[in-house]
C-alpha cells in the first residue's frame, strides 16, 4: 500500500514527503477560480512538482460542489456539468493522473458539531441526527442555484436515476482516456438530508452502484470510517470487496453510529484498526491509502499538520506490524 496525504503547493508537497509519503490526492478545481477545473497544463505542472518530491499523483479529490451539483440533482446544466468533467478526465488521462473520486451526496459533508470532545482536550467533529432531521430544504445550499421549479424534496428513486445518467455519460470517456472513478459513500448515512436523498448509505447500496453500469473503471473510494457509521463489519466488507473494487482507501475511526457518530484519534474508535489493515493486505490490495477528517491537536494550525503526522506514522506502524 502507498501511503498519501492531500496536498497541491510545494509546502504540502515537502511535508508528504518529509512524512514518506508515496503519493498525493489533490482538488481537481483550479486555484484561482473554484468553479472551474484544471486545465491540462495545470495537471501537468502539478504532476512535475510532485514527482520533484519523489511523489506519484494517484487521483483528485471529489470536485466542489459548484462543478457538479446540477447532475447531482437533476437540475438544467447538468448536461453541460457532465461535459466539463469528461473533459477534464481525458486531461487527467493525457497527463498521467489515474483517478477521480466522486459522490452523491448533494448536501456535502455534514456534521452537527465541529466541537467533540476527544482524548486530552483535543477536538473533533461529530453528527447528531435529533439536531439535523428537522433541518429545513436543501439546508445549507444557495438557494438562488436552483431553479424555483427544482427547490422540492428528491427522493431515492430519483437520486439513483441521475447516478445512472452520470455513469452512462462518464464511464465510457473514463474508460477510454484510462482513469479509474471512485465513488465515495454519503456521508452521513442518513436516508435524507434537507429534503435530498442519500442513497450510498449502506453496503448493499454500495454493491448496487457498482452493478449500474458494470465497468473496471468503476471502484469505491472505501471510508473505513464511513463503513463503521453505518454499523458495518468494515474488515469483513474489505474482505467481500476484494482489492479490485477498492481504488482508494480513507482510514479513519469514530465511535458511534450513524444517528450520532464523532470522528476519534485511530487509536481510539471503535473499530480495530489493526484488523482493518490486515485486511486490506489479505485481500492484496496495494493502492493508495491516507488519514481522512483531522482531530484538532494541541497548537495545531489550520492545515492539521501535528494530526497528520501522527496518523500517518499510525498507520505505516501497522503496515509494518501485518505486512503490507
Amino acid at each position: 500500500m502507498r501511503l498519501i496525504l492531500s496536498a497541491r503547493d510545494d509546502d504540502e508537497l515537502q511535508y508528504a514527503a518529509q512524512l514518506g509519503c508515496e503519493g498525493i490526492v489533490s482538488s481537481v478545481a483550479s486555484a484561482g477560480a473554484p468553479d472551474a477545473f484544471l486545465d491540462r497544463a495545470e495537471m501537468a505542472a502539478l504532476v512535475e512538482r510532485a514527482a520533484a518530491y519523489g511523489l506519484r499523483v494517484e487521483g483528485f479529490s471529489t470536485p466542489p460542489w459548484a462543478l457538479c451539483f446540477k447532475w447531482m440533482m437533476g437540475l438544467p446544466g447538468r448536461d453541460a456539468q457532465i461535459e466539463r468533467l469528461i473533459q477534464a478526465i481525458g486531461d487527467m488521462g493525457a497527463v498521467g493522473i489515474p483517478m477521480q473520486v466522486f459522490n452523491m451526496h448533494a448536501l456535502r459533508f455534514y456534521r452537527t458539531s465541529r466541537d467533540e470532545p476527544e482524548r486530552a482536550g483535543a477536538r473533533s467533529t461529530g453528527f447528531d441526527w435529533t439536531e439535523a432531521s428537522e433541518r429545513p430544504l436543501m439546508a445549507g445550499v444557495d438557494l438562488d442555484l436552483i431553479p424555483e421549479s427544482h427547490r422540492r424534496p428528491i427522493s431515492d428513486e430519483e437520486m439513483w436515476d441521475h447516478y445512472a445518467t452520470f455513469l452512462r455519460a462518464v464511464l465510457p470517456a473514463a474508460e477510454a482516456a484510462g482513469v479509474r472513478l471512485a465513488l465515495h459513500p454519503d456521508d452521513p448515512q442518513v436516508p435524507v438530508l434537507g429534503g435530498v436523498a442519500r442513497i450510498m448509505r449502506s453496503p448493499k447500496a454500495m454493491r448496487r452502484a457498482l452493478e449500474i453500469v458494470p465497468s473496471p473503471n468503476l471502484g469505491l473510494k472505501f471510508c473505513t470510517g464511513c463503513y463503521a457509521q453505518m454499523g458495518a463489519d468494515v474488515a469483513a466488507e474489505i474482505r467481500a470487496l476484494g482489492a479490485d473494487r477498492i481504488f482508494l482507501v480513507d482510514f479513519r475511526n469514530v465511535r458511534g453510529q450513524v444517528d450520532r457518530f464523532q470522528e476519534t484519534f485511530l487509536d481510539n474508535g471503535q473499530e480495530n484498526m489493526a484488523d482493518v489493515m490486515r485486511a486490506l493486505v489479505e485481500v492484496g490490495y496495494e493502492g493508495p491509502i491516507g488519514p481522512d477528517h483531522a482531530v484538532r491537536l494541541l497548537g495545531d494550525g489550520p492545515g492539521h499538520e501535528r494530526y497528520w503526522a501522527y496518523a500517518i506514522g499510525y498507520m505505516r506502524a501497522l503496515l509494518q506490524a501485518v505486512g503490507g
